[in-house]
């Protein structure tokens, strides 16, 4: 994405910039990997939370995946017929807002994650008396990880529990090999692959008694997806993808561990140079408040003046405070030069943001990202 200044006039300084017909790309390519891998889409909406990129997610999607209640009302607003809710949702009022979201459009249906017996218990509670079943996921974890079962033989009960509760349906069995190093060596591979079999002998051990016509399993995020299809189910079932940060990919982490080619990072932060108090040393005006740091820093893809690129400009970050980003071994950059900066794992970008700026060929727009 190539922004000169001069055809982007901004009131102010930084900005968040997105490459409309990039992000239109990583969804047709996203959604045609899926499918030549035996699996369905489910977009992990959590990364940018936007209405109008999500909109365009949605036709080709299974559903929508998201993490919280919250974000399930909005992913309801934005459109999606179908919610999974990779987590948790143990809080009352939380699982009231999942009830009266399906009792208040039937043709929606909520999935959830369970890894408990209280988990059960409380959707149970939420959900009793309600003519609309909430659907229920097995969770498989690994020791070490975040949430889900450690020990295969916990599934049994917590399946048979799900089916005694007439307000919930057993749906199927979810599991995530993300929370793994983001790193393609050997061993890192082999223990995802393991969890990835696992979870599918767990799926196996109860598919016989999933109560929806098209047992679920769900699996697999945006850095290693290509491992999880190895394992998948055949015969009738849905295998949901769950992948989030592909919309708009990225210029760090993703762009080094993707197995998906041919993703295009398409969001950057515009910002500038407002100090230069040291040879080789600048100061930039976006930080902690502006810019994803806790899966690398950012990167100086490009400097302008004058509205035309700076040849030979560069620059590496190498500290961030609230509003400031210090760049050394600098080169050709000066007080008020303009900079785009491009960021890794975009999961922890967009919520730094009211509005973003939406370039495209027919012009700019803003949108808003809702957290």
């Amino acid at each position: 994405m190539s922004i000169p200044p001069g055809s982007l006039p901004l009131d102010s300084l930084p900005r968040l910039l997105l490459d409309v017909e990039a992000i239109e790309a990583n969804i047709a390519l996203k959604e045609r990997w899926a499918a030549e891998h035996g699996m369905v889409l489910a977009p992990h909406i959590k990364t940018t939370m936007t209405r109008q990129i999500v909109q365009r997610q949605l036709p080709g999607a299974w559903g929508a995946t998201v993490a919280t209640a919250k974000q399930a009302a909005l992913a309801a607003q934005f459109g999606a017929r179908k919610i999974l809710i990779a987590n948790e949702v143990i809080f009352a009022p939380d699982l009231m807002v999942l009830r009266g979201l399906q009792e208040a459009d039937p043709g929606l249906l909520i999935h959830l994650l369970v890894d408990s017996a209280a988990g059960i218990a409380a959707a149970t509670g939420a959900f009793a008396g309600s003519p609309m079943p909430l659907r229920v996921l097995i969770d498989v974890g690994v020791a070490g990880g975040r949430t889900g079962i450690r020990d295969a033989a916990q599934a049994g009960p917590l399946a048979e529990a799900v089916i005694a509760a007439p307000c919930l349906l057993f749906a199927g069995v979810s599991a995530y090999e993300g929370v793994a190093p983001n790193s393609r060596d050997a061993g890192n591979l082999a223990a995802i692959d393991a969890h990835c079999a696992n979870a599918l002998g767990i799926f196996e051990m109860l598919r016989s008694s999933v109560e929806i016509e098209k047992p679920i399993f769900s699996i697999g995020g945006s850095a290693f997806q290509d491992r999880a299809a190895l394992f998948l189910p055949g015969g009738t079932v849905e295998n949901v993808l769950r992948s989030g940060c592909y919309v708009v990919h990225d210029h760090g982490t993703y762009a080094n561990i993707s197995p998906v080619k041919g993703l295009t990072a398409a969001a950057r932060v515009r910002a500038q140079v407002i100090s230069a108090p040291e040879e080789g040393r600048v100061m930039i005006n976006a930080g902690k408040r502006e810019l994803a740091y806790d899966a690398g820093l950012p990167v100086l893809l490009v400097a302008y003046r004058a509205g035309a690129p700076i040849a030979g400009a560069a620059g590496t970050a190498t500290r961030l405070f609230d509003h400031h980003l210090i760049l050394e071994e600098c080169a050709g950059l000066v007080v008020g030069d303009l900079v785009d900066l491009g960021i890794s794992h975009p999961c922890s970008v967009f919520d730094r943001w009211r509005d973003a700026v939406a370039v495209s060929a027919q012009g700019a727009e803003t949108w808003h990202p809702e957290f």
